[in-house]
């Protein structure tokens, strides 16, 4: 049986799987920073109406997109820039985990935050720039 709330979802899925296949690397790490920024939030609501079992499911979803972001990262022609995103990235996962074991909703507003500052900065390179850096590994 169809209700308007899965209807709702399967069309979300299907634009954001649209979007993805559409991408390219430079919008692609975009994306993720915003997923992962809408995981940790969607994990604060859970957490505040006491939903736990979707809080640890918004965690871990958190969790894969930034372990994702940190796999991409190309240390040889990144350098500095990707050490630190790679420091920043394992900070984060660190917060997640103190944040889905202690039920907390600080770890989480950190990790949005954090994730924010770098989706504004990921955001602000111009789409000429940006593809020399995917290539470069410093996303």
């Amino acid at each position: 049986m169809y209700s308007a709330h899965n209807l709702a979802n399967q069309y979300r899925q299907t634009s954001v799987s649209s979007a993805v296949l559409d991408a390219d690397p430079h919008r692609l790490i975009g994306l993720m920073l915003s997923g992962a920024r809408e995981r940790a939030r969607l994990a604060v609501a859970c957490l505040e109406r006491g939903d736990l079992l979707r809080k640890g499911q918004a965690i871990a979803d958190a969790s894969a997109i930034i372990g994702g972001l940190n796999g991409s990262l190309n240390h040889e022609a990144g350098g500095e820039i990707a050490d630190g995103l790679a420091a920043l990235y394992d900070y984060a996962q660190r917060r997640l985990l103190e944040a889905n074991a202690g039920n907390q909703t600080a770890p989480l507003q950190e990790v949005d935050a954090l994730l924010a500052d770098i989706e504004t900065a990921w955001n602000s390179i111009g789409q000429g720039q940006s593809q020399a850096t995917v290539a470069g590994g410093a996303a």
